[in-house]
């Protein structure tokens, strides 16, 4: 799949490209629009039913329940019934025990990520007692990364402000990416990014936007937060510490290998899908980013894609197949996402984005086809940008 060849044949606007060559490559989609577009928020906003707007903490609380339930339920098999399995059929059991209980709590983690948009209840003080709960117990600072998160909504598509997966420039590659645009290469960069990527953007902001010094979510005085913000960091610090400090009891006395099986392997799978799931909502061979010269709120949140992840779509609560939706109205439940987004894509037409190639496949053929942004050679607007793979 060559989807830069493909898109580098279009027009200036980003239209559709041809039907035969949707029909020969049917996972590609023609250039996002990046013109200024001719609605407005309010606009769209008017044309989802209001009820998608509302928040019920009933409502939200049963997912929360009903996620921990399947989650305990997963817990309870493995550990009272995979041991009994025999020889070596454990060693296999519970590599799968690790990633439908991944999942499941990546269901979780979007719930908690929620409630850092104010999307779970109408009360922020319960959003953030939730949150921070459930985040730490996952092992994410709530507020640091509510804080550094709510800005990539609010500059999303920046090459300046972006917070996350802000792409390079060509010159600002890094001495060895030649090394590794290729095969071998693409499978060493993926393994880290999905194993070690969140700790490393979480402890070394690495993949996020370039700060005057060094940039950490644990850092209460860092210059990724403002004054009135450093109290929660602590919080967040001492949620996260007190997590810790139970997991280490937990490995006294159950054992250090009954803790990397039970937790340890879906805290790699939760890990690993939220820096995938990010990853591909923001990068495509369509989508465009902007210098400050062209960028603006309203096409900057446009600059995201629908992803199709199959049943996880549902056990994901769908922050996977309504990112569009859920970038221009972040208070809105996950649960009336879907309706939203059913309801906005006649208003945005071309400047809505999904693709529903299979998620792996996606997944290699971005790692192969976005190396880093650049403006078209032949472009007149030099202030958008797109992905290039030619080193």
């Amino acid at each position: 799949m060559h989807c830069h060849r493909v898109l580098g044949t279009m027009g200036a606007g980003g239209r559709s490209i041809p039907p035969s060559v949707k029909k020969e490559k049917p996972e590609a989609l023609g250039r996002s629009p990046y013109a200024k577009p001719p609605f407005t928020l309010s606009q769209i906003k008017k044309a989802i039913p209001p009820h998608c707007f509302q928040r019920s903490v009933l409502r939200s609380f049963s997912y929360v329940v009903y996620d921990l339930t399947v989650a305990f339920f997963l817990y309870y098999v493995a550990t009272n019934y995979l041991h009994l399995l025999p020889e070596p059929l454990p060693y296999l059991a519970w590599p799968v025990y690790g990633f439908i209980q991944g999942c499941v709590l990546t269901g979780v983690w979007v719930i908690a990520h929620e409630c850092g948009h104010h999307a779970f209840s109408d009360y922020q003080w319960l959003d953030d007692t939730v949150g921070l709960i459930l985040h730490s117990c996952l092992l994410v600072p709530y507020f640091s990364w509510k804080y550094s998160h709510r800005r990539h909504h609010s500059n999303t598509g920046s090459m300046e402000r972006d917070e996350v997966f802000v792409p390079k420039k060509k010159e600002g590659l890094q001495w060895f990416a030649k090394y590794l645009n290729n095969p071998p290469g693409r499978v060493l960069t993926l393994l880290v990014t999905l194993t070690l990527g969140w700790p490393l953007y979480l402890l070394f902001n690495v993949s996020g936007r370039e700060y005057d010094r060094f940039a950490c979510h644990y850092d209460p005085y860092g210059p990724i937060y403002s004054d009135r913000e450093r109290l929660q960091i602590y919080i967040s610090d001492a949620g996260i510490l007190a997590v810790t400090y139970g997991l280490y009891r937990l490995a006294a006395a159950k054992g250090l290998v009954w803790l990397l099986c039970v937790y340890g392997g879906p805290l790699l799978v939760v890990n690993g899908f939220l820096v995938l799931i990010t990853f591909l909502q923001h990068t495509h061979p369509s989508l465009p980013h902007y210098e400050s010269s062209e960028w603006d709120w309203l096409r900057g949140a446009l600059a995201t894609v629908d992803r199709d992840y199959g049943i996880l779509n549902k056990v994901f609560h769908n922050i996977t197949d309504t990112h569009v939706a859920h970038h221009l109205f972040s208070t809105m439940p996950h649960y009336h996402a879907m309706d939203a987004t059913k309801a906005i894509k006649p208003i945005l037409g071309e400047y809505y984005q999904s693709d529903g190639t299979p998620i792996f496949k996606a997944m290699w053929r971005e790692a192969k086809e976005c190396i880093y942004v650049a403006p078209d050679e032949d472009a007149q607007n030099k202030g958008v940008l797109w992905y290039k793979n030619k080193l």
